[in-house]
């Protein structure tokens, strides 16, 4: 920007007066200097804007505040003006109960679209598009397909698009569908269409700027908020796993601690896992029982139903009773849960940038931002696993403390191909015009598109895969058209989301549906299920309905989710474990356990020489400690396969079935030569289909897809002379 920055009475006096009363209303004294920012970037330029702020920064108020603005103060046109994309239907929700009062003051008005809301509110928005427009990207693609004549008609006087939780789609599946559905967006329009982009954790905002509007990221404004002052307070605590393989003694100590210190109050705890989030709020809930006082726990997660969700969101809101929400991932984005004294979080961090969204959570009202983490480490005998004498978990989560507190977090990772959604996307635009032209195609995808990385050869390999598995057909005149299988993924419900949505069976109690169980589970009748925090008894399964119906029961166990896919480590984020273990020292903010455990592990560290090594002999395997990400490892690892070693990767280490003195000539040859093929490497990993759309790609494609998004090699040689080199604490 190159005009002065204005002043919070300057940029107050350049919104619209309904917006000014509705900020009176609210009893703010000034506006934050990110919604300062906000207000000249939005309403002073036609540029597009990331708006980066912690949890309840006011990044939703710092992007429609000038938007709205500007609308009400512009003619009012047949179309929605401004459309706001969100990644979560319980988000879209909550906004649209948060701005509606606000659009009321404005005399805009503002409609809410996905799955949960009726045909009637739908079709009256189709008939009259006006105001604002929310929505998820799988319901704007159903759109695109069942409506793509209306298209230039519904938007016909779009002027923004605003992209909330824009860090939740970077790198993903969804994230090119969206940048894909926008770019079509503009082309049905024929004009070009500000982007503003809302996000609470981004790592390097210029790689985040080129996601929001590729190949354009340096014209985009960053807007970033420097109110971080705010005190931060955080406790480690060591659990010492000593019951069974399945963690209950371990679960039990860190629900006496969480009962401990989290009733009568408002709390998040993150336990990592469906499973752990079932028995962590079955233990709470029971010892509340025991004591004869209300529950206060409750747990949140995907397979719960949406009203058994929203009661547990709505309590946390309303604030009149204490409720601690046991979850997963479904409360880590903005839905507005109200004030949170602290967060809690079971197992280390795997990235910073979720340590720091989770933290964001709580803090609010200018209280101090408290978490607390749980880490357990094993028992140790004598034949423990030498890894485990390492305490890595604990270390793991003492840096990622370090570098939340240096404030780095990771960048947004960008290179993959995305083959899958590609051919989600060359269905979907087929469905949408009935019919296009290769040339065409390619353009609206892959020129002005987000696939830019695919070229018009690659394309045609991956639209002949598609004619194979009788996905497309093609026209004597050469236009593309759905072929019979493709005709009937495309009329399927499921079609327009890009990711895997596993079969599952309702669950019903007392009549009512309290959420729904993947099909993997091997229930019977008679069997005793822990789920939704509660205990039952499995009384009916009809398989053809694929219902489960339950009563309570004093027994349960937790049903099997899938374990979904461990997230990777950063290289940064395991040389700053690396350091940790090099400096030896024990944070204040560890409990008397967990310094006890870290000790341990800095004890072996020194023991076993690490500081000056980069393996270690054991009998007749070899331990390997390359100290980086789980990418690179990951690929060591299969150069190693391919050399015809034997090994396992536990990130970031790996496990060699190999002694010393026959690895180390292996790894010597493999330092001296060129770096591997990757697709050799790929060969040795059979299960490469990870996404919806991979079963259409042949071979060669869905190797080319995985090594895109998984695999580099140029670093292997350095890397192992590195480690044949002994490095010392570089």
């Amino acid at each position: 920007m190159t005009t002065l920055p204005l002043s919070a009475s300057e940029a107050f006096h350049k919104l619209h007066a309904g917006v000014q009363k509705w900020i009176w209303k609210q009893g703010w004294q000034q506006l934050h200097p990110i919604q300062v920012d906000a207000i000249q970037a939005i309403l002073d330029t036609s540029q597009d804007v990331i708006i980066s702020a912690a949890t309840a920064g006011g990044k939703t108020e710092a992007a429609f505040l000038p938007i709205l603005s500007r609308l009400a103060s512009t003619r009012q046109e047949p179309g929605f003006q401004a459309l706001y994309l969100s990644p979560l239907k319980a988000l879209i929700n909550d906004q649209y109960r948060r701005l509606g009062e606000l659009c009321q003051e404005t005399e805009i008005p503002v409609v809410r679209w996905h799955g949960d809301v009726g045909q009637a509110a739908k079709q009256k928005a189709r008939k009259t598009p006006q105001g604002l427009l929310l929505i998820t990207p799988e319901s704007l693609e159903a759109l695109f397909v069942r409506r793509g004549q209306e298209m230039g008609r519904l938007f016909a006087s779009l002027k923004y698009v605003v992209i909330d939780e824009l860090h939740a789609f970077i790198g993903t599946e969804r994230g090119m569908q969206l940048q894909s559905l926008l770019a079509r967006m503009e082309m049905t329009l024929e004009y070009r269409v500000p982007r503003i982009g809302l996000s609470a954790t981004l790592g390097e905002l210029f790689l985040a700027a080129e996601v929001l509007r590729p190949d354009e990221g340096k014209r985009v404004i960053l807007v970033e908020s420097k109110e971080d002052g705010k005190e931060l307070r955080i406790q480690l605590r060591g659990i010492l796993r000593r019951g069974d393989a399945e963690g209950c003694d371990a679960e039990g100590i860190i629900a006496n601690h969480l009962h401990a210190k989290l009733r009568g109050s408002h709390n998040l705890v993150f336990a990592g896992s469906r499973r752990r989030v079932e028995v962590l709020s079955d233990i709470l809930r029971t010892q509340c029982m025991k004591i004869n006082v209300p529950n206060e726990f409750f747990p949140h997660h995907g397979n719960l139903s949406k009203d058994i969700r929203e009661e547990v969101e709505l309590r946390l809101r309303d604030g009149e009773l204490p409720t601690t929400a046991v979850c997963t991932t479904t409360l880590e984005l903005g839905i507005d849960i109200g004030a949170v004294k602290s967060v809690a979080q079971i197992g280390p961090p795997c990235s910073v940038a979720g340590l720091r969204q989770r933290l964001g959570r709580s803090g609010r009202r200018r209280e101090p931002a408290t978490m607390r983490l749980y880490v357990i480490e094993e028992h140790l005998e004598s034949h423990s696993n030498l890894l485990d004498t390492l305490r890595p978990d604990l270390v793991q989560a003492v840096a990622a403390i370090r570098l939340l507190l240096d404030k780095w977090c990771e960048p947004p990772r960008t290179g993959s191909l995305h083959l899958s959604t590609l051919v989600h996307q060359i269905l979907a635009v087929i469905a949408q015009k009935g019919g296009i032209l290769p040339t065409k195609l390619h353009e609206l995808l892959c020129g002005t598109g987000p696939f830019r990385k695919v070229d018009s050869r690659l394309m045609a390999r991956v639209l002949r895969s598609m004619a194979n598995k009788k996905l497309l057909e093609q026209s004597p005149e050469g236009v593309l058209m759905l072929g019979e299988v493709g005709e009937a993924i495309v009329d399927h419900y499921l079609f327009y989301s890009v990711f895997q949505t596993p079969e599952e069976f309702r669950v019903m109690a007392h009549g009512r549906q309290i959420g729904r169980l993947p099909v993997n589970n091997p229930l019977v009748v008679g069997e005793f299920l822990i789920f939704s925090g509660k205990r039952w008894v499995v009384i009916d399964i009809d398989l053809s309905a694929k219902v489960i119906k339950l009563r309570e029961a004093p027994a349960g166990k937790p049903p099997c989710f899938d374990a979904g896919r461990e997230a990777p480590l950063h290289d940064r984020l395991v040389t700053e474990m690396r350091q940790v273990y090099l400096e030896g020292s024990c944070p204040n903010y560890l409990d008397g356990m967990a310094r006890t455990l870290l000790a341990e592990g800095f004890a072996a560290w020194q023991r076993l020489g690490l500081a000056h090594r980069s393996w270690l002999p054991s009998g007749n395997s070899t331990t390997l400690f390359p100290w980086v990400g789980s990418q690179r490892c990951l690929t060591l690892q299969l150069a190693l396969q391919l050399e015809g070693v034997a090994c396992s990767m536990h990130s970031p280490f790996i496990e060699v079935e190999m002694p010393e003195d026959k690895l180390l000539p292996v790894l010597a040859r493999m330092a001296a030569s060129p770096p591997p093929d990757p697709f050799l490497l790929a060969e040795k990993v059979p299960a490469k289909r990870s996404e919806k759309f991979h079963p259409f790609l042949s071979d060669d494609l869905l190797a080319m897809d995985w090594v895109s998004s998984t695999l580099e090699t140029s670093f292997l040689p350095a890397l192992i002379r590195k480690l044949l080199g002994h490095p010392t604490s570089s």
